[in-house]
């Protein structure tokens, strides 16, 4: 597949020796500082990857301080043309349960402190009215319905500024807006990936109901950590399985 490369923000565990071939450790430099970790690259079923932690390899950074202008610079300059995110998400729908993968296709932005935008030295107006990949969340629908993993193809996430969790009254007043799912982490990471040009998913894993559910916990970070675990081999799968399907395409990211 010539031309094409992917960046996986997240993907813990994907730089296993036994699945990843050439396996380097890269080193990059940005005009915006330094990347949350060092570049991971390879091949994986023959295609070329770069792997990035989006909070550190050891989980060291915190949403707000996480470098998202860097580490999508580096992943341009890398020559990734797509990037799967993986990304772990409260639920605020019944029908999400703790454990389904949602391939979102929209986002509300309610963060309040970070760098959104490459163009902050003139003014550029991108696009966002389909912010994420329509031709990537087709190929992950697609693998998960042959892996037969419980999924959603579509739906809203509203990226909050944490690191606190919600409080119940705004859980419901997300639910009222019309979000299906809550993170951390997709902006600016989605905004920034549009404006350098990259074809950008993200593989949302609900991990929880937030806290509007009545008769259900109110979500914990030892809570989230548990269900990433338990499905950490399912999306794996998943990412390899993607990335042998993903071809050139004149999608409308670019």
């Amino acid at each position: 597949m010539p031309g094409i490369k992917i960046g996986i923000i997240g993907g813990s565990g994907m730089d296993d020796p036994d699945l990843m071939k050439n396996k380097k450790e890269k080193k990059v430099t940005t005009p915006y500082g330094s990347p949350s970790s060092a570049l991971t690259t390879g091949k994986i079923g023959g295609v070329e990857v770069a792997i990035l932690a989006r909070h550190g390899k050891k989980h060291s950074i915190y949403p707000t301080g996480v470098n998202f202008r860097a580490n999508i610079y580096a992943l341009k300059k890398e020559g990734c043309t797509h990037i799967l995110a993986t990304t772990a998400v409260g639920s605020l729908r019944e029908k999400i349960r703790p454990g389904d993968l949602v391939f979102v296709d929209q986002f509300i932005d309610f963060t309040k402190h970070r760098n959104l935008t490459f163009h902050d030295k003139k003014v550029v107006h991108t696009p966002m009215a389909e912010p994420f990949c329509g031709d990537l969340r087709k190929l992950l629908a697609a693998a998960a319905r042959e892996l037969k993993l419980r999924h959603h193809n579509g739906g809203t996430v509203i990226t909050i500024e944490g690191p606190r969790f919600s409080t119940k009254a705004e859980s419901h007043m997300f639910r009222m807006w019309g979000a299906d799912v809550i993170n951390m982490s997709t902006v600016p990471e989605v905004i920034l990936a549009r404006e350098a040009g990259i074809c950008y998913q993200s593989i949302a894993m609900s991990t929880d109901y937030d806290c509007w559910k009545e008769g259900e916990e109110p979500v914990t970070w030892e809570m989230i950590l548990s269900i990433m675990h338990k499905n950490s081999e399912n999306v794996k799968k998943l990412l390899v399985k993607t990335i042998a399907t993903i071809k050139n395409t004149d999608c409308n990211c670019s």
